[in-house]
């Protein structure tokens, strides 16, 4: 073995890690990320000495809820990552095809995978579990519209980051959306977070989802306020993200990064 080979190859990811600011986020928000999410789970729960208020129905829910907001962001940045990875992406742009028409494209894939994916965890649940999401009637499809609709902004934004920094940044579509998981109230209300983190949770559209899925579980009424806080910032965010996909896209063909993009 030659150690000055092993070194040098070392060297080589150092400099690479060093110099892209997604791989050293990859490296700290996995870790932080459980840490938050459980030791916020385990605030919640010391809270309760008796028996937990509808404990199950909150974790499945919450469960079954997440990953219709993360397959709906998954779809739609890895449907861009796949024309990234077979270098198609100038194909698509210099051709008849608008950006839109693609974006269009990509958010019908996602459709399809959060469908798939729903009714698997829907069934597991019910199997396994005895939980159906459907006790929460029709306010079920209107959090997951909710949570397709915040996917997708995610998803378009995570592209034009990609676009922007390049393969690099691809890490940001399988890890970005559990950077926001800790403050999104999957699993306990916001009032369990510190006080300076309730307003971050307050502009996430899924924070008020999982609000309004807990309240519909324990029968409190029909969560209007979460549901029309959760719908505005979706549209305010899915524009912002279309605004910087096409910008991006636009200073991308100026400055002649398509032909880079897949190096």
């Amino acid at each position: 073995m030659n150690l000055g080979r092993v070194r040098g190859l070392i060297l080589r990811y150092f400099y690479l890690y060093r110099g892209s600011l997604p791989r050293l986020l990859e490296q700290l928000y996995w870790p932080v990320v459980d840490i938050l999410v459980w030791g916020f789970v385990t605030i919640y729960l010391r809270q309760f000495e008796g028996e937990l208020p509808n404990f199950l129905a909150y974790f499945l829910g919450g469960l079954i809820l997440w990953d219709v907001l993360f397959r709906s962001q998954v779809g739609v940045s890895v449907a861009y990552l796949e024309e990234v990875w077979s270098r198609n992406l100038l194909n698509l742009f210099v051709s008849p095809l608008r950006p839109a028409e693609f974006i269009a494209a990509s958010m019908g894939i996602a459709i399809m995978r959060v469908a798939f994916t729903t009714v698997v965890t829907l069934l597991i649940a019910y199997l396994f579990y005895g939980f159906s999401a459907f006790v929460m009637g029709v306010w079920l499809w209107v959090f997951m519209g909710s949570l397709v609709l915040m996917g997708w902004s995610m998803g378009i934004f995570i592209a034009g980051l990609v676009m922007r920094f390049g393969q690099g940044a691809e890490s940001l579509a399988w890890g970005l959306i559990f950077l926001i998981q800790p403050v999104a109230a999957v699993f306990y209300p916001v009032s369990v977070l510190p006080g300076f983190l309730q307003p971050v949770s307050h502009a996430i559209p899924a924070a008020h989802v999982f609000e309004g899925m807990r309240q519909v579980l324990d029968g409190a009424g029909v969560p209007t306020t979460h549901l029309m806080a959760a719908y505005a910032l979706n549209a305010v965010y899915l524009v912002a993200a279309l605004a910087f996909f096409y910008r991006t896209l636009a200073e991308a063909k100026r400055e002649g990064r398509l032909l880079r993009v897949g190096e």
